[in-house]
């Protein structure tokens, strides 16, 4: 499970603010008197904390922190489809024992950009695309402030940005990542830190936000998601002297292996099921498209004919489409190109002494042949 796996990279940054700020900002952090977040004495208690859901992981954590949510799985029949529900998620927080700090890991999901869609006007943004929502590829800082810190902090007041940092160095290891793992397309990646500040419930707060975006463009059919998204909270001024537990924390993550085995097997039969399941719809996406485009060619063939007189017929000697008169109901012809035309339903050229004549259709209009 690749949210695990990385944690320590990708949080590193998200209490470090003063390391990825300018020069002169992370010069004048260095010189602060840093503050311990330990209680008097310098001593903290640290406890392993088994993740409660599936016991994926262990890790440290002060004595008097509690853990909640955890591992996550979408029910692909609830859910509209599979796209999220091949892999396992993390939804899963730490908090301190007076509820002051707060560490969250963010379920990783799949988005479509309808661009890249064959039947795109179908499926507008925010509509359900085979279990993903539709919405347009975004910046990891566009995805920290839309995703993550306006629905998380509804009613923040007085925010203020003290960090906005783009981390190429994050980039650069997703892309590493993908060059091992040797995937047959070519993945893009972002990934951005913002840190806030702001007031909330009578309090002030410090926040840092981390994301990273792989997208994968128009081979992927739109296909895009966010990775190891994570933030940190904590009172107004504490968010540095925080480091040195948080540090611990998130490299004491252990993976548990039995865990591990079972997912990864887990998620080569799922892969396979959706596989099947993406290639169904993206077929159904084309036949919809071709239905729409030969509907289309049809009214607009048949609004031709409206204004000419004309009508298009099967002639039953040849076999081929013809274009005769449309002031009559019926059309008889024979093997000489001969026509014969009438509003009366029950006429029948044989009996009139007219032999070799046979009943000309109507071509068959799509899509109610």
């Amino acid at each position: 499970m690749r949210l695990v796996l990385l944690l320590a990279v990708c949080t590193a940054a998200c209490v470090r603010p003063a390391d990825s700020a300018a020069p002169e900002q992370a010069n004048a952090a260095k010189q602060a008197p840093a503050r311990s977040a330990a209680p008097a004495g310098g001593i903290v208690r640290f406890k392993r904390i088994v993740e409660p859901r599936e016991g994926a992981f262990t890790m440290l954590a002060p004595a008097d922190w509690r853990a909640s949510g955890g591992i996550v799985r979408v029910n692909p029949l609830n859910s509209g489809g599979a796209l999220n529900s091949l892999g396992a998620k993390l939804d899963f927080t730490l908090t301190s024992g007076d509820g002051r700090v707060t560490m969250r890991w963010y379920p990783e999901t799949n988005y479509v950009d309808n661009r890249y869609m064959p039947a795109a006007a179908m499926f507008p943004p925010g509509s359900n695309y085979n279990g993903a929502m539709v919405w347009p590829v975004e910046s990891a800082f566009g995805y920290i402030e839309k995703a993550m810190f306006s629905r998380q902090r509804q009613g923040a007041a007085g925010v203020q940005v003290k960090l906005r940092q783009r981390l190429q160095q994050a980039v650069d290891g997703y892309q590493k990542v993908a060059q091992m793992m040797q995937l047959p397309i070519r993945l893009n990646y972002d990934a951005a830190l913002i840190v806030v500040a702001y007031s909330q419930g009578g309090a002030q707060w410090e926040e840092a936000f981390y994301t990273a975006i792989q997208d994968m463009g128009q081979v992927g059919m739109g296909l895009w998601s966010n990775k190891d998204s994570f933030s940190v909270r904590a009172p107004a001024g504490q968010l540095e002297a925080l480091r040195p537990v948080i540090d611990l924390m998130l490299h004491s993550v252990k993976l548990n292996p039995t865990w591990v085995r079972g997912e990864i097997q887990g998620q080569i039969q799922r892969g396979e099921i959706a596989r099947r399941t993406q290639e169904e719809i993206a077929r159904l996406d084309r036949e919809i498209v071709e239905h729409r485009r030969r509907t289309n060619a049809e009214i607009q063939n048949q609004m031709h004919h409206n204004i000419m007189g004309t009508e298009e017929y099967v002639n039953p000697v040849t076999k081929e489409v013809e274009v005769g008169s449309n002031q009559w109901n019926h059309r008889w012809v024979n093997q000489n190109g001969e026509a014969i035309y009438t509003d009366d339903p029950n006429y029948d050229p044989a009996r009139a002494g007219l032999d070799g004549f046979h009943r000309s259709p109507v071509r068959k209009r799509f899509p109610d042949r």
